[in-house]
């Protein structure tokens, strides 16, 4: 199996408590299904456990030059994966 192909290795960070997720992030997690309207995030395929160290977790990223928090990049349409403490990101713009 080949590797993805990808423009940037972003690492990811992680930071004390939980952060907040920007509104426009929120409704574009509710649009998509992926958060109730209680404000509860529903990733398919991610264990509670693994979200609630996601939420811990941000990322300096390379397109939008800022620092995001994890589930934003996520749901990015540049996320290829995240591999052992990083992030393949494909680089393109937004």
């Amino acid at each position: 199996m080949g590797e993805l192909e990808h423009k940037f290795e972003v690492e990811i960070l992680e930071r004390e408590g939980k952060q907040k997720l920007p509104d426009n992030v929120k409704e574009l997690l509710k649009a998509s299904g992926m958060m109730d309207e209680k404000g509860k995030l529903k990733l398919k395929g991610v264990s509670p456990k693994m979200l609630k160290r996601m939420k811990q977790e941000y990322v300096e990223c390379p397109v939008l030059k800022e620092d995001i928090h994890f589930v934003q990049c996520f749901i990015c349409p540049n996320f290829q994966s995240r591999v052992m403490g990083k992030v393949l990101c494909k680089g393109a713009k937004l």
